[in-house]
């Protein structure tokens, strides 16, 4: 009998019809809910509404990084996911740095006074 077991990572993720269908619902409803938020205006504060979309998105990057991504701490040694938490880092710096930067410019950039303008 021949051995089959060269070339085959034992640690390597298998994924199953299962899985899929457990991300795609979860996605589905990750979305459906803040969809509804907005367009049901359930919530009156956009500021509110703002961050549990921002929330729910997160959790939505998650589940996709783990049921269609096949993220995780044991494949490849953990570098895998460590590479993820840099890029998210990093992802994280860049928009932060970018809102501010924005914040700042539009702060300190609008002219007080209309009136004395032209």
């Amino acid at each position: 009998m021949a051995d089959h077991s060269h070339g085959h990572d034992a640690s390597a993720f298998h994924a199953t019809t299962k899985d899929y269908v457990i991300g795609f619902a979860l996605s589905v409803i990750l979305t459906a809910i803040p969809f509804w938020l907005v367009m049901s205006g359930a919530i009156a504060d956009k500021q509110t509404t703002g961050m549990i979309i921002i929330a729910f998105a997160a959790v939505q990057i998650v589940v996709h990084m783990i049921y269609f991504l096949h993220m995780s701490g044991k494949i490849e040694g953990g570098w895998n996911l460590m590479a993820m938490l840099f890029t998210i880092l990093l992802v994280g710096i860049v928009l932060s740095g970018t809102v501010w930067v924005m914040y700042h410019l539009n702060a300190n950039m609008m002219p007080v006074k209309m009136d004395g303008m032209g």
